[in-house]
């Protein structure tokens, strides 16, 4: 039988499933990320088939991105009050996915000596204390071998279906990227009753990213694939006083990508140039890569092969060619809008200069930078100049943003924590992802799921049976058609 007869039945199959499940032009973006050999057939049916997968169902989670600038100011137990009121811990945030900068000052000791695991331990605590104090959750007795690494992740022990298991690692700058293996000084914290568990964390000089998820859906759901990456793009393009912390994870079928950014500083113009160069850095050094045991399970390898992404962090972009006295002017009067004509981010992401096709909420608070540090409820500066103090002219410089679909933003505000020159900032998501209706494992090999369209040949070859006769599989096949097709009364040609 010629089955590349476009008459045959066969030939008809093959023309009506290419232009059914023809596979969708790729995002402009991501063209950067993966390339796929164009020439090979069965790869693209791979795919197109993992896109109409009927066994999949989408499910609604709500995610909490937040972020701040706290100056290099050290966690202290009268934050934790604080910091609740940011979070407010609510059994409608599925994951908080928090991003901090300057959680050390950006002195020359700690940004070219040795990090100092201790300051993202106790950042953590705090969140952790903050997050799970209200569902008495003993987060601060303490904990079995406690954590003291910059950098752990998530890892489910099969043991025990209701406890998280963390295990530290050591992991610096110049091991960015690389898969999350167990260290030779691999250590195991317990922590039971928690309602949010730990799930990556990562730390690199000040920038640092946390991202917890609620204990029932660690294990409702199958998350895999938690890795962290660190770009360094500071002082002479490669120190960490600037730069960022990513995570990447995969829930279900759907990947996340969480980028904690702290871009270069100043309001001079030109300057913005310098952010946009860094934001491209970023986007070409961080990667996620795979080892052997991922063979069979692949991951996104860079920021934009995600289903999902979030860039959050002190951005830096200032207000573009404004006086200092009538942006005050303009924040006295809460005119947000007026003031946003003059806001560098958008305006360079409106001449194409960077986030091309990345989105944000509509900002309808004041400015988050920069506050007098000798007075919290003021900004520094303005007219007449307060000896000491810098003159800065306010700024959104915190700022969140997401790229992909399946993102709805359901809120976008500031905090009035007055720890800071910044304001906290946070937005709260929600978006959906893929989920398997059945109980099968969430990999499958190609030979399970990709569509039957053999020749004949080889569809019968099952059909054969012990006796191995070709002719009689046939006939079985042939007549298992028959039987299809009377049953819909549809006239079927034979083969």
């Amino acid at each position: 039988m010629n089955d590349k007869n476009p008459k045959s039945s066969s030939g008809k199959f093959r023309k009506w499933f290419k232009r059914k499940h023809k596979k969708k032009q790729p995002d402009p973006y991501y063209l950067q990320d993966e390339l796929s050999d164009g020439d090979d057939f069965m790869e693209d049916i791979y795919v197109s088939s993992l896109e109409i997968d009927p066994c999949t169902s989408t499910n609604e989670l709500r995610i909490f991105v937040g972020t701040w600038n706290v100056a290099g100011r050290a966690p202290v137990g009268s934050l934790a009050v604080d910091l609740e009121e940011w979070l407010k811990p609510q059994d409608a945030v599925d994951i908080y996915v928090l991003g901090f900068q300057e959680i050390v000052p950006l002195k020359t000791r700690t940004v070219i000596g040795t990090e100092d695991p201790r300051k993202a331990t106790n950042w953590n605590l705090l969140i952790g204390k903050a997050l799970n104090e209200s569902s008495d959750c003993p987060w601060l007795t303490p904990m079995l071998n406690p954590i003291s690494s910059d950098s752990y992740h998530y890892v489910r022990n099969p043991g025990l279906e209701k406890r998280a298991s963390f295990s530290a690692i050591c992991d610096n700058t110049r091991m960015r990227g690389k898969p999350i293996t167990q260290h030779r000084h691999h250590q195991q914290a317990v922590i039971g009753g928690s309602k949010y568990k730990l799930m990556a964390s990562k730390k690199m000089v000040g920038v640092f990213i946390s991202v917890w998820m609620k204990e029932e859906l660690v294990t409702k759901y199958s998350v895999s694939n938690v890795k962290v990456s660190s770009v360094a793009c500071g002082i002479m393009g490669y120190l960490g006083n600037k730069g960022s912390v990513s995570v990447s994870m995969s829930i279900e079928r759907t990947s996340f990508c969480f980028i904690a950014a702290h871009l270069a500083s100043g309001e001079k113009q030109g300057d913005e140039g310098r952010r946009n160069h860094q934001v491209s850095e970023i986007f070409k050094r961080t990667s996620f890569l795979r080892s052997a045991k991922d063979e069979h399970n692949l991951h996104p390898l860079t920021i934009l092969g995600h289903d999902r992404i979030f860039w959050f962090g002190d951005l830096n972009y200032r207000l573009y060619n404004l006086e200092d006295n009538l942006a005050r002017h303009l924040i006295q009067k809460k005119d947000w809008k007026a003031l946003q004509e003059f806001d560098q981010l958008r305006r360079e992401q409106e001449d194409g200069g960077v986030f091309q096709g990345w989105r944000e909420g509509n900002i309808e608070f004041a400015p988050t930078y920069k506050y007098s540090s000798s007075n919290f409820n003021r900004y520094s500066g303005g007219v007449p100049s307060r000896s000491g103090e810098k003159q800065r002219t306010p700024a959104w410089c915190d700022r969140i943003l997401w790229y992909g679909k399946g993102v709805k933003l359901l809120s976008y505000l500031r905090s009035e924590i007055k720890f800071s020159d910044h304001r906290p900032v946070s937005a709260l998501f929600s978006t959906q992802i893929e989920v398997n209706k059945s109980s099968n494992p969430r990999i499958f090999s190609k030979d399970t799921i990709v569509p039957n369209i053999m020749p004949p040949e080889q569809i019968i070859f099952p059909l054969q049976g012990t006796s191995g006769n070709y002719e009689e599989g046939k006939a079985t096949l042939l007549s298992l058609i028959v039987k299809d097709t009377e049953a819909s009364s549809i006239h079927t040609k034979k083969l």
